[in-house]
């Protein structure tokens, strides 16, 4: 009887750590990392993909390419790589929005390449990291929104690329403009992909070149 007692309690406990202590620890690492994260100089600046219509960046894309030109021009990084696909129906990748964007703001085409490929963030950064790979660029500065830091961060470091993140500070994504469910979401995901997701990943040998 005392050895059921033990069983339950110790089965009992693992449930409330995977329930309430692991999401509030990475709940907790996700929103530190938004708040006290900083790009270095790197080899490349990557501004993931978020909605465009119609060849106009949403105002998510916007802000991510308002931090984007800004760090290039603090010399942070001697290229920017758009990432993004387009959603069924659009006429336009976001990776080409975003490009034509920053040629538009005084950014030189030669400086700026487009990857239209990605529709999710682990897709957007297998394809950068393609891409990466072929030029020999080894660090990258990530530009997306707070909350998505952590993630964006984790899954470019487990392909081998060094990673910061320059998160947006303006727009609706912004942690002072968006709400605890983003977080909330947000944490979700990041353990949905460090317990599960990151199994099948392409791993650096396996990238093509």
């Amino acid at each position: 009887m005392f050895l059921i007692f033990r069983i339950i309690k110790r089965t009992i406990g693992l449930a409330l750590l995977v329930v309430i202590v692991l999401p509030l620890y990475a709940g907790g690492k996700v929103w530190y990392t938004a708040n006290h994260t900083n790009p270095v100089k790197s080899d490349a600046i990557i501004v993931l993909g978020a909605a465009q219509f119609d060849g106009v960046p949403s105002p998510v894309l916007e802000a991510r390419l308002i931090e984007a030109k800004r760090i290039f021009a603090q010399k942070l990084a001697p290229r920017i790589l758009t990432v993004g696909s387009r959603a069924p129906g659009d006429r336009t990748t976001e990776a080409a929005s975003g490009f034509y964007w920053l040629v538009d703001h005084g950014v030189g085409r030669k400086y700026v390449d487009s990857i239209p490929y990605g529709r999710d963030t682990l897709a957007s950064t297998e394809s950068y990291v393609e891409v990466m790979k072929k030029l020999n660029l080894k660090s990258a500065i990530i530009v997306t929104d707070q909350y998505h830091c952590l993630r964006a961060i984790t899954m470019a470091e487990d392909l081998k690329i060094s990673a910061t993140c320059a998160p947006t500070r303006t727009g609706p994504a912004s942690t002072t403009n968006s709400s605890f469910r983003y977080l909330a979401r947000e944490t979700a995901a990041y353990l949905a992909y460090v317990t599960v997701g990151r199994h099948g990943i392409h791993l650096t040998d396996q990238v093509k070149n």
